[in-house]
């Protein structure tokens, strides 16, 4: 598995030096923003505490002194015995009217959409709780009316909504500053202890008007009594100054202390069924006085929390400034610094990472090409050197532009190597067709002086094996670039160029014919296709079983002349059909080293010497099928139709055919052992050749209409039968005049001195061809051997 380090490798350099640079950049904005967002919130938090304080300030205190005042009547209402008239009853009723504006006024606040964004969710459920204790006091109200509750319950009644908005209060959040914090909370403790001590009065009003302490009524009141002075006691332990010095005068005052007594009188002679032991009158002359004394002191603490609250935000505000805006112009400096310099950096190194990429790939690439096609370079001038400053990335340029100089260097050293070497391949290659040319030419010496058949047959596969020899020296001439000595200067038939190809494979015993209409092929390309087919249909055996055939196959075709061979082999991947048709279409480089190939290559160097296409394609046979298609400039002579003959017509083109086959050297008689005997095939329609024309020249050999089939041909001392040489061929590829006749280039008069009786290999060819032809038609009219028993008779048409 590939460490991260390698995945980093890959990357491009602007990705490099942006990584390079985004964390420090990140963490600066990472800090900015925690920053900001601190202040942000502490900034938050008094914009939230503004909002709900307009809920929870004025108005929840004016619910809940409404609700007390409402609950000391409803006590005084149900200790009088509810009766319709008195003042008791009137005085509730307009109490309850005014409970009703003051939940209406606070039902709208707290249905405010920016007072529910404001509080976090907890105190929304508070809030709706509290919402629900109103509503459920309508129905309580009825109960009270209709006397079934007593007065303990109807406490609980006012009891819970109060609560309700106590426990809300709790849930408030704070602010970041904690004496602000404290001293909120301070305020909702002393209105607590306020509402316990509206608890008292309204307990002791309804015992005054009834008389007596009812079931508990004595203990409530004394538990009452003891959580209001607990509350305080918690409350002003720890009052700041300011609250300390307006909580001071209201302890030391009257009032204070008369209620203080007045509750130990309770505390100590309060008893079940027992009568208040105070004066109603005092109690109510000292709690009014005393309540109106912690309202204020609730009031004018809570201005000055105000106060102190001035500062806080003044303080906050300025921190809210110094992270935001300081901070944002170190972050943008930042960034800009970055964007610079990393900009700088990545222009930098890609220019000089393109100039090196334009070197490898296109310069170096256009040098050698230039190299190729033999033109003369300056090296100073190709490689200019990279001028990318003095500092690291100039020196790398510089290291770049050392490296430029040498490729370039080695680039010229390696094209005068390549030159050297065609010129090694053209003078090995000239001085072996040389060699061979003899070869072929004592050969044909030797054929005709051997009368024993299976010598003549040894001589025979040692002239074909030459032949396949001076095509493999051709090799070596296109691999040079350069041209082969062979070439004609008139249209040749493509029968004759394709039966010109087969002679020069190894297994040609094993090619089959198909139809091949008649056409012809320019002068100039028939060396090269000749030479073209043989290395196709070689490589056609080679890759096919040996009791299998290769068949050949041509048409005419609006883009040119189509020749089919199609083996029955093992065939080739798709993949390597694709690769092998991409390298016939666009021929690569020659490289020494992917020698298996060089047939591949020597093919496409010759299609696209002559624009002709080659195509590969796989085989219904399960073998490969390849196509070449010869364009229409190099096609003269073509027909569409063939020529209608009569049988006899038919079976005199079949001889000639045959006859044709071996002076072309693609029959070849074997005395002495016959291939292996194929398994069965399908039989194979030979479309009969229309005859070629009797030439318009003087030759120096008989018209094939002039040879006789009878039987009584003009025979020899041997008795062999005469043949009359060329009489079948093809007036292109008749003997020239001696003035015209060339071999690979050579004047044949200039050749003759090399050779015997001033003979050409292919003169001396041709006679023992036709040598051989008459040795089989001899032996075939003395009877001694059928055309069922003999291996190289030619296929009949069906």
């Amino acid at each position: 598995m590939r460490s991260p380090s390698w995945r980093i490798r890959t990357w491009s350099i602007r990705a490099k030096i942006i990584t390079l640079l985004l964390p420090p950049l990140a963490s600066l904005v990472v800090m900015w923003v925690f920053a900001t967002t601190l202040t942000a919130g502490d900034t938050a938090e008094l914009l939230n505490s503004q909002t709900y304080f307009a809920l929870s300030g004025k108005p929840s205190e004016n619910v809940i002194v409404a609700l007390q005042r409402e609950r000391m009547l409803t006590q005084v209402y149900l200790a009088s015995g509810r009766q319709e008239g008195r003042p008791e009853t009137t005085a509730l009723n307009e109490q309850r009217a005014k409970v009703d504006e003051v939940l209406t006024d606070f039902r709208r606040r707290a249905a405010d959409n920016n007072l529910q964004d404001a509080i976090p969710e907890v105190s929304r459920g508070r809030l709706r709780e509290v919402i629900n204790q109103f509503d459920q006091l309508a129905a309580d109200r009825t109960r009270i009316t209709l006397g079934q509750i007593d007065r303990a319950e109807a406490m609980d009644v006012y009891n819970w909504p109060i609560d309700a908005i106590y426990h809300w209060y709790d849930s408030l959040p704070g602010i970041s500053n904690a004496q602000l914090t404290r001293n909120a909370l301070i305020v909702i403790a002393t209105s607590r202890g306020r509402e316990q001590l509206a608890r008292e009065d309204a307990m002791i009003n309804g015992v005054a008007t009834a008389g007596k302490f009812q079931k508990t009524e004595s203990s409530d009141l004394i538990a009452t009594i003891g959580a209001k002075r607990n509350v305080y006691a918690d409350a002003t332990y720890d009052l700041p100054k300011g609250g300390q010095a307006i909580w001071d005068p209201i302890v030391t005052s009257d009032s204070y202390k008369r209620v203080q007594d007045l509750e130990n009188k309770i505390m100590s002679d309060a008893r079940a069924g027992a009568g208040l032991p105070i004066d109603i009158n005092a109690w109510r002359d000292a709690y009014d006085k005393l309540v109106t004394q912690l309202r204020n002191f609730d009031l004018r603490f809570g201005e000055v929390i105000v106060a102190d609250a001035g500062p806080v935000a003044t303080g906050i505000l300025l921190r809210v400034i110094g992270a935001g805006v300081l901070g944002l112009i170190a972050v943008v400096l930042s960034i800009l610094l970055s964007i610079r310099i990393g900009r700088s950096l990545i222009r930098r190194l890609v220019g000089l990472r393109q100039d090196a990429q334009d070197l490898a790939d296109v310069r170096l690439p256009a040098l050698v090409a230039k190299l190729r096609h033999g033109e003369k370079i300056d090296v100073v001038t190709a490689a200019p050197p990279l001028e990318w400053g003095t500092d690291e990335i100039g020196k790398v340029g510089n290291a770049f532009s050392a490296v430029q100089r040498t490729a370039v260097e080695s680039a010229v050293h390696e094209a005068q190597l390549r030159q050297g070497l065609n010129e090694v391949f053209l003078n090995i290659a000239r001085r072996s067709q040389t060699l061979l040319h003899r070869q072929l030419g004592l050969l044909d010496r030797m054929e005709r002086r051997t009368t024993d058949p299976e010598e003549l047959e040894d001589l025979f596969r040692v002239d074909h094996l030459a032949t396949r020899m001076r095509r493999h020296a051709e090799d070596l001439v296109i691999l040079a670039g350069a041209a082969p000595g062979r070439g004609w200067r008139h249209p040749v038939p493509m029968v004759d160029v394709i039966r010109g190809a087969v002679s020069e494979v190894e297994d040609y015993v094993r090619v089959g014919f198909l139809a091949l209409p008649e056409a012809s092929l320019v002068g100039r390309a028939v060396a090269d296709v000749i030479h073209l087919l043989a290395e196709v249909i070689e490589n056609a055996t080679a890759y096919s079983p040996p009791h299998t055939r290769v068949q050949i196959s041509g048409q005419l075709v609006p883009n040119g002349y189509a020749i089919e061979i199609e083996d029955r082999g093992l065939g080739m991947a798709p993949e390597a059909i694709e690769d092998a048709n991409q390298r016939l279409a666009q021929p690569p480089d020659f490289d020494p080293a992917n020698s298996a190939r060089l047939g591949l290559f020597v093919v496409a160097l010759l299609a696209a010497r002559h624009g002709v296409r080659v195509t590969l394609r796989a085989s219904a046979y399960g073998g490969i099928t390849a196509v070449v298609l010869v364009p229409p400039h190099l096609i003269t002579g073509a027909s569409h139709e063939l020529t209608a003959s009569t049988p006899a017509e038919e079976r005199q083109a079949a001889e000639e055919t045959v006859l044709e086959l071996e002076a072309a050297d693609v029959i070849r008689p074997t005395a002495v052992a016959a291939p292996p005997t194929p398994e069965p095939q399908p039989v194979e329609y030979v479309v009969p050749l229309p005859v070629a024309p009797a030439p318009t020249v003087p030759v120096q050999r008989a018209p094939v209409e002039d040879r006789d089939d009878s039987g009584d041909a003009d025979l020899t001392d041997d008795g062999l039968p005469r043949r009359r040489r060329q009489a079948s061929l093809a007036p292109q590829l008749r003997e020239r005049p001696e003035e015209e006749r060339t071999v690979d280039g050579i004047p044949a008069a200039q050749f003759a001195t090399t050779t015997v009786g001033g003979r050409s290999p292919e003169q001396t060819r041709a006679m023992m061809t036709s040598l051989q032809a008459g040795f089989t038609k001899g032996r075939r009219d003395a009877g001694q051997i059928t055309p069922g028993d003999d291996p190289n008779a030619p296929e009949r048409d069906a």
